[in-house]
Order: structure tokens, then C-alpha cells, then sequence
């Protein structure tokens, strides 16, 4: 066969043996693989690139005859109903016995799983098909990043009962981890609430199965339940200074803060670098979606300790002294609020003090500073007073040439 001339013909030659398929289902599979590399190209909004690239194809193939051609184009349909044309698609009269079933699936429940941190929340929904020549019932599970704030995979395979249990075993043998039945409409509203940021990305997360199921994902979540509103909304607000300067009062007098010394500093240069770093710890809090301060866990602590706290602050070294400490006491002051198993608690604290070497090295190279940190930095080495308005003018006046520099 001569090599396809348009990417249209290219999906036409890869489906060419659609109608050999046992059942709707792999079907369906097939087609949601072959969306899946114009999902993957897309540099941005893939979800409508997608949606855009099935109109073009229906609309290319309209004349087509052959059994494989109307097969496909019924397949894409059943995938993105809301492409242009997709509603006039119709079944060839040699379409496969099973062509009736493309997109004909209910719901038979819905669960969630994730880590006690809250680092990471996983949805499992059961599909079958209302004929059961439609093919075997079949699970789609989302993995929710909050830390990112995307949905970072998606999958969707069978046998569903399999997959179902291999979870629950997983999770029971896991006491860090926690199971439980979902509401669906829930499920529906966050996986997909991640999925367009997700979409959006320049570059997309590049293990798992996210651009080969991202278009049977879309088609079987909207047989979901629409989402509750407390899910179709926007990311948490932080909190407000007074809220901050509540919950800093109550660590300052727990027994998490007396542990590491931190409620009886009484000299002016301690105490201002405890607050300074307290300071740093709501301010990464609030760069994500939850804004939770009391949300931390060991890749919390990895994201704060070895890049957030070098690209966005200047410590000096009393600071630098500081901060393990503070991040120490402060975790285990959130894992009691938040009702954390001890060994929640424990392994933060552990992965905490695993980190500060690599922190300290990172301070002193200073080789993870943006360019505006740096230049703060290089300022207060100079002895600089941000304060003084002349001074600050003359300084940048005798560094413009260098201040771009990423070099610490």
C-alpha cells in the first residue's frame, strides 16, 4: 500500500482491521489510541484539537464505503459525540455485529483511593456495556496530583472486578493509603476539573496512558453525574492574615514547637528569622491548589526544602539555620491537627532531616536562584539597605550589566 498522503488517510490505515475486533470495546480502545497522538502533538487545548481533528476527519471520509471506513468514523463518534458531524454519523451496512454497542456503557459504581497526605487522590469507576456484546465490564481510573494540580494519569482497561480488587488489597496492606466508595458526581467534577488543566499543558506528564485513553476517559466521564459546585469552582483561597496569625499563635504554644525549642526564643535576630520562616512556609502553601499550610508530607517537604525556598527567597545564614528546624516542627504540628497516623508524622520527619544536607549545599551554591533572588542576594551581600532609596538606585545602576547573570 502506497504511504498515506494526509494524517486522515494515515488513521484510516492504522484502523484498517477495526472490523476484525472482538467487541465494542476494543474497538473503542483502538480509536482512543489513534486520538491519542493528535492529543499528544497538541501544544495547547488538547481536548478541542481532538474534538477538531475528529471533525475534519469525518468530514474527509464522508464518502468512504468501505467496512473498515464507516467502522472507524462510528467509533470516533462514539468517542467525541460533540464533534461537528458526529450526531449524522450512521453505521455501514457491513458494520460488526457489535457496532450497536460503541459508547453504550452504564455505570456500576465508583470508588476513591489516595495517600493519608493528600498528596495524591486516584478515581475508580466500573463500566458495562448494556448488551454484553458490547465487551466485558470495564474500569477507568484518574490519578489526581493536587501537588500539581492536574490529572497526571488516566487509565482504562478490565477486567474491571480484577482491577477493583487489586486496589482494595493494595490499599489494606498500605496503612498509609485509605479506600472508600465515591460519589460519582464528586469523581466526575474533580477528575475532570484537573483533566483541563491537564489539557492545557505545554508538556504533558510523560509516563502512563494518558494521551492513548484521554478521548474513552472524556466519553465515559460524561455518563457521570454532573459535578456538585463545590467541585466545579476554583482553588481554595489562602488563608487571611488574621486566619495566619491565629494558627501561628496556637503552633507557637504546642507541645511540637516546645519540642524544637521554638516557644521560648526570646533574642530579636531568632525571633525575626522564626517568623520570616514561618512566613515561607504559608506563602508555598499558598501556591497550591488546596492552599492548605497544614498539608504536608515527604514530597511536600522535597518540593519546599530543594526548589521552591531557592527560587523564591533570600536567606541569610541564620535563616538558613532556621528553617529545617521550624519545617520540622511545623509538620509535626499539622500531622496532629490533621489526624495523621504516627507514621505519617514519622516519615515526613525523617525525609525532612534526610534533606537538609542537599538544602544547605543548595543554599551555598545558590545554583537554584531565579534571577530576581539572585540579584536580592548579591544585593544584601553587598550590604546593601533595601531601605535607602539612593543606595538602591546606585546599586543597580553599577550591576544593570550582570543582573540577567543566572550565575549565584
Amino acid at each position: 500500500m502506497a504511504t498515506p498522503q494526509t494524517p486522515y488517510e494515515a488513521v484510516l490505515h492504522a484502523a484498517r482491521d477495526v472490523t476484525r475486533l472482538d467487541c465494542a470495546l476494543d474497538a473503542e480502545m483502538l480509536g482512543t489510541a489513534l486520538l491519542g497522538s493528535v492529543y499528544a502533538i497538541a501544544e495547547t487545548d488538547r481536548e478541542r484539537a481532538v474534538r477538531e481533528f475528529v471533525a475534519g476527519f469525518l468530514t474527509a471520509t464522508a464518502r468512504r464505503r468501505t467496512a473498515a471506513a464507516t467502522t472507524i468514523r462510528s467509533v470516533f463518534a462514539a468517542l467525541v459525540p460533540d464533534a461537528e458531524g458526529a450526531a449524522k454519523v450512521r453505521p455501514g451496512t457491513r458494520a460488526p455485529a457489535w457496532s450497536g454497542q460503541l459508547g453504550r456503557v452504564h455505570l456500576t459504581g465508583t470508588w476513591s483511593y489516595g495517600d493519608v497526605y493528600g498528596d495524591q487522590t486516584s478515581y475508580l469507576a466500573t463500566f458495562a456495556y448494556d448488551d454484553a456484546a458490547g465487551g466485558p465490564e470495564h474500569a477507568l481510573v484518574a490519578l489526581v496530583d493536587h501537588n500539581i494540580g492536574i490529572t497526571k494519569d488516566v487509565f482504562v482497561g478490565g477486567p474491571a472486578e480484577r482491577i477493583l480488587d487489586q486496589v482494595r488489597q493494595m490499599c489494606g496492606a498500605d496503612e498509609l493509603t485509605w479506600f472508600r466508595e465515591e460519589d460519582p458526581a464528586r469523581m466526575h467534577g474533580e477528575v475532570s476539573r484537573h483533566l483541563a488543566v491537564t489539557d492545557d499543558l505545554g508538556k504533558l506528564p510523560t509516563d502512563g496512558s494518558l494521551a492513548t485513553d484521554r478521548a474513552l476517559v472524556g466519553a465515559r466521564l460524561a455518563l457521570l453525574p454532573g459535578a456538585p459546585v463545590d467541585t466545579a469552582g476554583r482553588d481554595a483561597e489562602p488563608l487571611t492574615g488574621d486566619e495566619r496569625a491565629d494558627l501561628v499563635r496556637a503552633f507557637l504554644t504546642s507541645p511540637e514547637a516546645a519540642r524544637f525549642g521554638l516557644g521560648s526564643l526570646d533574642g530579636d535576630a531568632e525571633l525575626a528569622s522564626l517568623h520570616f520562616c514561618l512566613g515561607l512556609i504559608f506563602d508555598h502553601a499558598a501556591t497550591f491548589p488546596d492552599a492548605d499550610p497544614l498539608r504536608w508530607s515527604p514530597a511536600v517537604a522535597g518540593l519546599f526544602l530543594l526548589d521552591w525556598v531557592h527560587r523564591r527567597a533570600v536567606l541569610d545564614m541564620d535563616d538558613a539555620a532556621m528553617l529545617p528546624r521550624v519545617l520540622r516542627a511545623w509538620a509535626e504540628y499539622a500531622a496532629r491537627r490533621r489526624g495523621l497516623p504516627e507514621p505519617a508524622a514519622t516519615r515526613t520527619d525523617e525525609m525532612i532531616e534526610e534533606l537538609v544536607p542537599e538544602f544547605a549545599r543548595l543554599y551555598q551554591t545558590g545554583e537554584r536562584r531565579s534571577p530576581a533572588t539572585a540579584a536580592v542576594a548579591r544585593l544584601m551581600a553587598d550590604g546593601v539597605d533595601p531601605d535607602d532609596p539612593a543606595a538602591l538606585d546606585a546599586w543597580f545602576q553599577a550591576n544593570r550589566h550582570h543582573l540577567t547573570d543566572d550565575t549565584p
